[in-house]
């Protein structure tokens, strides 16, 4: 098993790594029937952590914490890890889609519509000809009751599947996969949020120069301003001051 260092940011454990890391990583844990869930993990999701104890276990307990967020990439890179890369969402559905074709990896998906999943599912069948998705769940936007829960996680674990995507949103589909660990006869469990909408087409995705450029919260936000405006304009800038005073601090320690 390959050894992936992590760095300590405002308590969370975030896996110093890269797509094609994850990648390897995956395939190894699918190979031994592992069963791990990944939290790919943004600037607000640190926040969310940095405010609540619960969920920040969750996080240090998951198999990775992949820097999902530019802002995330660089504060390892200022950490020294010159050699992390961003592990999106987005691009590590479709990373594991291509590789799926040469190993067969199957597919099962979890959250979001039943219309947002069937479109999901047709654009990455005709991206990724041959690929297995072999099944989809959008359970109700209520809690769920005991009964329902022990269903679904027969029907996924009957299902045969190799990667299970989850796109509750942050922070439920961490506390979903953690609560699941062990209940779902699944190797891998990926929280992507958003992934399913960018995918599928129901939502519109940064251009890549927007996305280098760690603007991409900014083109968030002017396509969703009543959602997201409490977790940009209020949570990012305290969030850029709990970071410089944790890269001050340990830089201090260093010396």
């Amino acid at each position: 098993m390959k050894f992936i260092p992590k760095q300590e940011i405002l308590g969370v454990y975030v896996s110093v790594i890269n797509l094609s890391d994850a990648i390897f990583i995956f395939r190894q844990w699918i190979s031994d029937k592992k069963n791990k869930y990944v939290c790919v993990t943004p600037a607000h999701a640190l926040m969310d952590c940095h405010q609540d104890k619960r969920i920040r276990n969750v996080y240090n307990q998951a198999g990775l914490v992949t820097p999902d967020g530019m802002a995330v990439v660089w504060i390892l890179k200022l950490l020294g890890h010159k050699e992390v890369g961003r592990v999106y969402g987005p691009d590590l559905m479709n990373e594991l889609c291509r590789v799926s074709l040469e190993t067969g990896y199957k597919h099962f998906f979890y959250g979001n519509t039943v219309s947002v999943l069937s479109d999901l599912k047709e654009k990455l069948e005709e991206k990724f000809p041959g690929i297995q998705i072999i099944g989809s769940i959008a359970p109700p936007f209520r809690e769920l009751t005991d009964q329902e829960d022990e269903e679904i996680c027969k029907r996924i674990s009957a299902s045969g599947a190799d990667i299970l995507w989850v796109g509750l949103g942050s922070p439920k589909q961490e506390l979903w996969m953690y609560h699941h660990q062990g209940k779902i006869d699944v190797p891998v469990m990926i929280g992507v949020g958003a992934a399913f909408d960018f995918l599928s087409g129901n939502k519109s995705q940064a251009p890549r120069w927007i996305q280098r450029s760690g603007l991409e919260w900014f083109y968030r936000f002017l396509q969703e301003p009543k959602r997201l405006w409490k977790r940009y304009l209020l949570g990012y800038p305290r969030f850029v001051v709990l970071i410089m005073i944790e890269l001050f601090k340990k830089r201090i320690l260093k010396r």
